[in-house]
């Protein structure tokens, strides 16, 4: 209960990337595969962090993995939210669905991570319908293995196109 604000624009990118309408494949390829928000200078509202993204359409053009990429967009010493399109197979099917991630490295300022923390409920408010959240505190929260296990454990045979 920060009372921090959650810009318009997230709100229409969590849209954007949950509703899967029937897309021309110029459209899928500009959905947003993953995307980062952070807080304002003034720390008064979330917003997307530009140039912090990757779309549908740069996997296998210009990002070779995804998920990996995703992660190395993450600051070393600040937290952030992120939205990540996951796909990934169990033993019966292929499964795409949304992940929201709180990013706490231990080396961000304690007040960061008090004001992330604090402002998590407002933005996960507007994400309805989320199935997998993730907290990660540095890189070994996010392995393959620790995303499977949040997906659905060991019904995970894949992520991201890798076995697990």
């Amino acid at each position: 209960a920060s009372g921090v604000q959650v810009a318009d624009e997230v709100c229409r990118i969590f849209y954007d990337m949950k509703v899967r309408k029937c897309s021309t494949p110029e459209e899928i390829k500009k959905r947003k595969k993953a995307v980062i928000f952070c807080l304002s200078p003034d720390k008064k509202c979330i917003i997307v962090e530009e140039g912090k993204e990757i779309l549908v359409g740069d996997v296998g053009v210009t990002v070779t993995d995804p998920f990996k990429h995703f992660v190395q967009m993450l600051p070393e010493k600040d937290c952030r939210y992120a939205l990540y399109d996951a796909s990934f197979e169990t033993k019966e099917s292929k499964k795409e669905e949304l992940m929201f991630f709180l990013w706490a490295p231990e080396q961000a300022p304690l007040k960061s991570k008090m004001i992330y923390a604090s402002s998590k409920d407002a933005i996960k408010k507007k994400f309805q319908g989320i199935k997998h959240e993730c907290q990660a505190n540095g890189p070994e929260d996010l392995n393959r293995a620790c995303i499977a296990e949040k997906l659905g454990g060991s019904l995970v045979v894949a992520f991201e196109g890798c076995p697990v």
